[in-house]
């Protein structure tokens, strides 16, 4: 009685071999019960049966894929909520674990085409996002101080007073991006592209924003003291004045628009000669 007990324990914790068993005591009854028709009838019940097999193939199309996809979708979601929501649990947890811990289920979203994320207040010091897209992302004051983000897609991003210290943003997309009273001290912005944001009272002292489009950008207050400008492009760009201008490392071969450029040829030749 004991050795029956441990068997039937050992056999219930193995699905697939307890399956096996049950379909070869399924089978067993079922052809055992069969046998006389298979002897008397034999053609009918073999047209039968190829219907039945007809109706299964169907079953496993129809049923069995939709059912496979429904689950698919489903673990999809579910793990995406999981990344979210560990996203949410590091939130405003100023530590390396918590920064890398971000970083991979940032990117982990990505690979799910979710680009669009909650990031306040999250902690991003010194990691690498080279490359992410956080296209329509709320930024708002998070810190991503010395981080790399190349070629990263920030564009329609809300990052005020977020703090890019240090960063390495040469390549982004920044477009209509809302980066009022963000920290862009020390950053490098080579070729980075601006065009349309709102750059109110943002910080580029001894940034590096060379051949930098600020194009249609809104710049009133924004501190460009001892920011090397050179090539960089502010056609458009509205609050631009040319005390903010003064105050640049350089503004070599820089583009303005017609009335600011002829202040800076008047007042500050140097920095753009």
């Amino acid at each position: 009685m004991n050795r029956i007990k441990k068997y039937y324990e050992d056999l219930i914790q193995k699905p697939i071999l307890t399956s096996f068993v049950v379909l070869g005591l399924l089978a067993i009854i079922i052809l055992g019960l069969s046998m006389p028709y298979y002897l008397a009838d034999f053609d009918n019940i073999y047209m039968n049966v190829l219907a039945e097999a007809h109706g299964m193939l169907f079953d496993i199309l129809i049923i069995g894929i939709l059912l496979f996809w429904l689950r698919q979708v489903g673990e999809e979601k579910q793990r995406i909520s999981q990344f979210l929501d560990e996203i949410d649990d590091f939130r405003m947890w100023e530590s390396e674990e918590a920064a890398f811990r971000n970083v991979g289920n940032i990117k982990r979203l990505n690979r799910h085409g979710i680009y669009n994320m909650d990031l306040v207040g999250c902690y991003l010091k010194k990691t690498n996002l080279s490359g992410i897209d956080l296209k329509t992302s709320n930024l708002n004051t998070a810190n991503l101080s010395s981080g790399v983000l190349i070629e990263a897609n920030l564009s329609e991003t809300r990052m005020n007073q977020t703090n890019f210290e240090n960063a390495n943003l040469n390549h982004a997309d920044l477009t209509n991006s809302f980066a009022s009273g963000t920290n862009f001290k020390d950053a490098f912005l080579i070729k980075a592209n601006f065009q349309g944001a709102f750059l109110i009272k943002a910080d580029f002292e001894n940034g590096f924003l060379m051949e930098a489009n600020l194009s249609d950008c809104s710049l009133t207050e924004t501190n460009f003291k001892n920011a090397n400008l050179y090539k960089a492009n502010f056609k458009g760009a509205t609050g631009l004045t040319i005390e903010q201008l003064s105050k640049a490392k350089s503004l070599y071969l820089a583009s303005f628009d017609p009335d600011l450029q002829v202040q800076l040829e008047e007042h500050a030749p140097d920095l753009i000669g």
